[in-house]
């Protein structure tokens, strides 16, 4: 097994996916108290030491205890996103109503577009950036 340098940086996992996105959970989520499963939202942001972690806007939400840490900040049990792996969600497509694999293509000019596979006509369909 190889060893890491201490100066080298964690590889990060790749996906497709991007901060803005409308994504679908597929996976996860404890169907009694926090169901999360099929529930919509849009990425805020990736965390993680690999950046395999999003935080999804309302959805997953988790309980922490808080202490006031400076005058003027909050304590007390506050309520928060928490990170889902990148792998239980998929790209949303509000117009098909369910989520789709992202896939990229060239363009005639050249340039690289993310888009996907409508399942009925099996074109291809670029997203708006």
């Amino acid at each position: 097994m190889k060893r890491k340098k201490k100066d080298q940086k964690p590889e990060t996992l790749h996906t497709s996916l991007k901060a803005g996105d409308k994504v679908m959970v597929i996976a996860g989520g404890n169907k009694d108290k926090r169901p999360n499963k099929g529930q919509v939202g849009t990425i805020r942001e990736f965390t993680g030491k690999k950046n395999d972690k999003v935080i999804v806007e309302g959805l997953n939400m988790v309980k922490r205890h808080q202490r006031q840490t400076a005058p003027g900040k909050p304590s007390g049990i506050i309520e928060q996103e928490a990170g889902i792996h990148v792998s239980n969600v998929m790209y949303y497509v509000e117009k098909l109503k369910k989520p789709v694999r992202l896939r990229h293509d060239y363009l005639d000019d050249g340039t690289k577009v993310r888009g996907y596979l409508d399942p009925e006509s099996k074109k291809f369909v670029q997203i708006e950036q």
